[in-house]
């Protein structure tokens, strides 16, 4: 059972999928596109390839637990992946990219040349919290 975890943003949507019995973190990569529908595809397409279910999709909330505009767009993005036959699991994913700013930085990674890969280790953040769930 592979899980595929998504750390959804405006330019750049960071993936992380697990090993094939769902136990790990495994492959990590970053897509860049603006179009939320165009994203919904690609991220249906990469999950469908790899046989990956449930997306976890990182709903950003504030730290008090209200969402705002950006849970918003994650809750969209659920809807278009559920219309194209995906399971969508929300998952709180306050602090993440903050940890995977201090992860990063802690093993010498400059700000300027990780944006992307940021994005990588918050969806991988997401799917580990996911997965720890599941034991």
């Amino acid at each position: 059972m592979r899980v595929m975890a998504v750390d959804y943003g405006d330019a750049r949507t960071g993936v992380a999928v697990s090993d094939p019995l769902g136990l790990l973190a495994g492959e990590t990569f970053v897509i860049e596109e603006w179009d939320a529908e165009a994203l919904a595809d690609r991220l249906a397409a990469e999950a469908g390839a790899r046989s990956a279910s449930p997306i976890v999709l990182g709903l950003p909330r504030n730290m008090d637990g209200t969402e705002g505009p950006r849970a918003e767009k994650s809750r969209a993005l659920g809807t278009m992946l559920e219309e194209r036959g995906a399971a969508v699991v929300l998952w709180d994913e306050r602090r993440t990219t903050v940890d995977a700013h201090r992860i990063l930085h802690q093993n010498g990674k400059r700000e300027k040349k990780h944006k992307a890969t940021v994005d990588a280790v918050a969806a991988a953040l997401i799917l580990e919290g996911y997965l720890g769930t599941l034991k």
